[in-house]
């Protein structure tokens, strides 16, 4: 005799299940029914990461027309920051570990930014001399960016057999970091520039390799798809 499945009225203990009935046996069979979680890393993971990378990287650009860190204080903290704390704690309960670090360190560095250029944090005050931020403040910066560039080429080691996108996107922002940090020490504008340029390039990264994932057959035309570009070596 085969097996038959039968579809009874599931009582609120058994929602998550689906009775079976061997006819040959008198006991019947629980089986887990299989459970679908979307994607976190693609709709915001990467989408916000790649957003604050580029609002950080126009206005180091345009650091002469903008004074005032103002909106990309809001959006670090509100969009990057609590967004990116959020996937991170999600692809950990996935089992993405490599993922929940990414994710979860990026949202800490974007509320670390924005601490520091929150005016009532104090943090800045501390190395105010008569009104005046001191170069303690800056030095204090550029070993901060230096610190940060170290732990993002160690999430670059963690992603060389993931997608070219994503190796690009770690690689580009460490190269924009260790820029930075060096514009705080030597006073070259061009560091600043080429770091800003590259802080553009990690963004672009970040939202192909989103959009990669996110634009998918069953929601929208088959022609707009971005291949995912995956390494396999």
């Amino acid at each position: 005799m085969s097996l038959s499945t039968i579809a009874e009225e599931a009582s609120p203990k058994d929602d998550d299940y689906v009775r079976t009935v061997n006819v040959d046996s008198p006991s019947p069979q629980m089986q887990p029914r299989q459970r679908t979680f979307g994607s976190p890393a693609a709709i915001l993971g990467l989408v916000s990461l790649g957003t604050v990378f580029l609002c950080f990287s126009i206005l180091t650009l345009a650091s002469e027309s903008v004074n005032t860190p103002s909106v990309l204080v809001v959006i670090a903290t509100f969009y990057g920051g609590i967004s990116q704390i959020i996937v991170g704690v999600w692809e950990m309960f996935l089992g993405n570990t490599f993922s929940a670090v990414v994710f979860t360190t990026y949202g800490c560095f974007n509320f670390i930014y924005g601490v520091l250029c929150l005016p009532r944090t104090g943090h800045a005050a501390t190395y105010t001399v008569n009104r005046v931020v001191g170069h303690q403040f800056h030095s204090a910066i550029g070993i901060h960016l230096a610190i940060w560039g170290s732990i993002t080429f160690l999430l670059l080691l963690g992603a060389l057999q993931t997608t070219i996108p994503l190796v690009a996107m770690h690689a580009s922002f460490v190269c924009a970091l260790t820029c930075l940090s060096s514009n705080v020490f030597y006073d070259n504008p061009r560091l600043a520039i080429a770091g800003g340029a590259l802080g553009i390039v990690a963004s672009l990264c970040a939202y192909y390799s989103a959009l990669s994932l996110f634009w998918e057959q069953y929601t929208s035309f088959s022609f707009i798809h971005f291949p995912l570009m995956i390494i396999s070596f």
